[in-house]
């Protein structure tokens, strides 16, 4: 009886096991749930990651590996596709879409990473062993190598039709997008060449981390105060993370050096509005469980003080920061040859709620346009997840005002309430569909929709919606986008303001839909947003406004304010 999950041994060539590489294994299983479910890989990945901590598989290098093996090739399909099928001898539909994955990634590291030839071409294929099986490892060999006989500009070259001949499926195979997606963008932006490959080429970069300053909660000068943190360029309210805080986490168990086993106890279980740890971490603690938000950032952040030295952690020192002298810290180590360290957790920074700075800045513009007698409510009509719900609360507070968050999905309607628990002043959130509002028009004196749509504006966060997205799929978000916008305008009193806000640059998605709903009878008056965005530059001719990932390092998000007057 032959045994088929084992490969025949040859006399003289001592059997060998394929070797379980956790980083490329873990980065293979998020790329299969992206594929079979429909999943989102900012979702997709902390879980895994954070599982893969807990087993003492990761350290905080192998973490970042392994997020920009998932991204990379999610952000770059489009191009590695086309140089795979020149590659194979069959239409890529015919590829198992396993194999397709473990190519892809074999691909991205040979093409977008710093890895060595060899070694990427050696551990996909030990991957292809460990999950596909023998057979299909020869083809992922065979495919890859052909792969490595040029560099990413000769396969463009070879594959990428001539800017001249078909401009748009020239800047769809170079810069990675679907076509139509290329045609919907160069509408939305105008102008030449120069416009639209910025744009594209923004869509590929790693998008900066960035969190918001609940007034009441914090000062945007204390979270400065943490070296972590560097000011926000277009918010009062946004600080981000400093490069070096980016892609990897505390040092892990496997973590060379004496300094993992050290600090790798502060994390668990930490409350992010918790100021301290529960207890102080003793040598021997289990593995902790890692705080990962979208694989690229942790809530609980950790730097370390050496009084002796130094410790290198695999090398790389970045998470090793001097701590300002006057931070309360625990004083660990010491014994045993262990060099004694002082570690301290950043709590103001993990009691912020991540948001996107041009998220910080729309709910801004909302809270300051000119309004016409009280100001009393304020309704955010489509809150989930609950960011900017979490901002206009605050806002709200200062102001005597209350806020009403609405969200139709319940269990987004539950993060919107997590996010706004502890608001300083009322608050009230509701599961209700917008379209069909529970409350009495004319009820509230702000509303805010930042409606459903394609999220063509937010690829660089979400670059598998690239590939997912239809252009059909605009057919079905504009009757409801129409409809959440009417809702706000007659939700609003005589004299409130209403902002419609889109994180999608496409023109069906945004103006089309407010001179839509004007055109058909709402009695409102378009206010000019761009001074209510003040320091932001290239605001366009108004009154509304787009912003762009080339122009303003945002997402490419739009907002248009207006005044109802009957």
């Amino acid at each position: 009886m032959s045994d088929t999950s084992r490969r025949p041994h040859k006399p003289g060539k001592p059997y060998r096991r394929p070797k379980k590489d956790p980083v490329r294994v873990l980065a293979f299983d998020a790329l299969r749930a992206v594929d079979e479910r429909d999943a989102y890989a900012n979702l997709v990945l902390p879980p895994l990651l954070r599982k893969a901590r807990e087993k003492g598989d990761f350290d905080g290098r192998d973490a970042a590996l392994a997020t920009e093996l998932v991204y990379g090739t999610l952000r770059r399909q489009g191009t590695y596709d086309a140089i795979i099928a020149a590659c194979v001898d069959r239409p890529l539909r015919e590829v198992d879409p396993p194999v397709l994955d473990v190519l892809s990634l074999g691909v991205h590291q040979l093409l977008g990473t710093r890895i060595p030839t060899h070694a990427a071409v050696s551990a996909s294929v030990e991957l292809a062993r460990v999950v596909l099986g023998d057979g299909r490892a020869k083809f992922v060999n065979a495919v890859l190598r052909k792969v490595a006989q040029d560099d990413l500009d000769g396969w463009i070259q070879r594959v990428a039709p001539p800017y001249d001949d078909d401009p748009e499926e020239h800047l769809a195979v170079v810069h990675s997008h679907p076509r139509w997606v290329v045609s919907a963008l160069w509408d939305s932006l105008g102008g030449g060449r120069a416009g639209i490959e910025a744009l594209l080429e923004a869509d590929n970069e790693r998008p900066e981390v960035t969190l918001v300053a609940r007034p009441g909660r914090a000062t945007t000068e204390e979270l400065l105060g943490e070296e972590a943190a560097v000011a926000g360029r277009w918010s009062p309210y946004a600080v981000r993370l400093a490069e070096q805080f980016l892609g990897r986490g505390p040092p892990g168990p496997r973590d060379q050096g004496h300094l993992g086993p050290l600090v790798v106890g502060l994390q668990q279980r930490l409350d992010p509005r918790a100021s301290a740890p529960e207890r102080v971490p003793q040598r021997g603690d289990d593995p902790p469980r890692m705080r990962v938000h979208d694989g690229e950032m942790l809530l609980g952040i950790v730097v370390v003080r050496l009084t002796q030295g130094p410790v290198h952690t695999r090398g790389d020192d970045r998470v090793v920061r001097p701590l300002p002298p006057q931070r309360p810290v625990h004083q660990l180590g010491g014994e045993r040859g262990v060099p004694p360290v002082e570690v301290a957790l950043l709590p103001r920074l993990a009691q912020q709620r991540r948001q996107h700075e041009v998220g910080v800045r729309v709910a801004l513009a909302l809270a300051n346009a000119p309004l016409d007698g009280p100001d009393a409510k304020w309704l955010d009509g489509c809150a989930g997840p609950g960011g900017k719900a979490a901002l206009l609360g605050a806002l709200a507070a200062e102001r005597g005002a209350m806020l009403l968050a609405s969200e139709k999905q319940p269990h987004r309607a539950g993060l919107v309430a997590k996010a706004l628990h502890g608001n300083p002043g009322p608050y009230q959130v509701i599961a209700a569909d917008g379209t069909r509002p529970p409350w009495r028009a004319g009820s509230f004196d702000r509303v805010l929709v930042d409606v459903p749509c394609t999220g063509l504006g937010a690829l660089r966060r979400r670059p598998e919606a690239r590939w997912r997205r239809r252009p059909e799929d605009l057919d079905g978000f504009a009757p409801l986008q129409r409809e959440l916008l009417r809702n706000a305008i007659d939700s609003v009193r005589v004299g409130g303001v209403v902002g419609y806000a889109t994180c999608s640059p496409h023109l069906a998605e945004t103006r089309a839909v407010v001179d839509d709903v004007v055109k058909h009878g709402a009695e409102v008056e378009l206010i000019d947003a761009r001074p209510l965005l003040g320091g932001v530059s290239e605001l366009g001719e108004g009154p509304d406004v787009q912003l762009w990932p080339h122009v303003h390092g945002t997402d490419a998000m739009y907002l248009a304010l207006m005044r109802r007057v009957g």
